[in-house]
């Protein structure tokens, strides 16, 4: 179940939009600071929190959640006036800005987009760390195969780099889309892309 995290250090504030949000179906866990919300247990769903809180505030969430490659959606509050660090909260990776006061059915619309793309970003995740720990059942020469063969190199091609024989590329060819579960070339260089993006250094293969 998707839990609306929201985050804020005016009890009143939180006790009349968790209710809010409790009246539309939704479950919501309630922090009167950014420090309490990173120390309590991971739940998935998405985080509505003030931007200018004492301590860590809004834009420091922000930075922790990054760092922890956290992959909830975020929504900020901000006073009016205030869209000049609404902007940079943006670019840090907040998907939305709702400027107080706000209307109900914005915040509603909100946060039923963010539930949506947390979903999203948390499918994505789970799915990388299984192609992740796929490659890492692989050889050093069946990583050299892949990477190879993803970036378009004939058979041909990949024996004489490898100075192996066509058939032994075959065999190796074989073996990474049996492993990487790549029913086709075309699904091993979308799981050759998504490694790459991540992180996954090919020059270790």
């Amino acid at each position: 179940m998707s839990t609306v995290s929201l985050i804020d250090d005016d009890n009143g504030v939180l006790d009349a939009v968790s209710a809010l949000l409790r009246s539309f179906g939704h479950t919501v866990a309630c922090h009167d600071s950014a420090e309490t919300f990173l120390a309590a247990p991971f739940e998935p769903g998405c985080i509505v929190t003030d931007l200018r809180m004492p301590g860590l505030g809004g834009m420091g969430l922000l930075s922790a959640l990054r760092n922890r490659n956290d992959p909830r959606a975020v929504i900020l509050i901000t006073a009016h006036g205030d869209v000049e660090h609404a902007v940079k909260a943006l670019k840090l990776g907040a998907l939305d800005f709702i400027e107080k006061p706000f209307e109900e059915e914005r915040l509603l619309e909100a946060i039923d987009s963010a539930l949506v793309e947390s979903e999203r970003h948390i499918r994505e995740s789970n799915e990388l760390c299984d192609l992740r720990a796929r490659y890492e059942t692989l050889s050093r020469r069946q990583k050299e195969v892949m990477w190879l063969v993803a970036d378009g190199c004939a058979n041909k091609e990949i024996a004489a780099r490898l100075e192996i024989s066509i058939r032994t590329v075959e065999t190796y060819r074989a073996w990474v889309l049996e492993k990487m579960h790549a029913r086709t070339l075309a699904d091993l260089v979308r799981i050759a892309l998504m490694l790459e993006r991540s992180g996954t250094d090919r020059s270790a293969a």
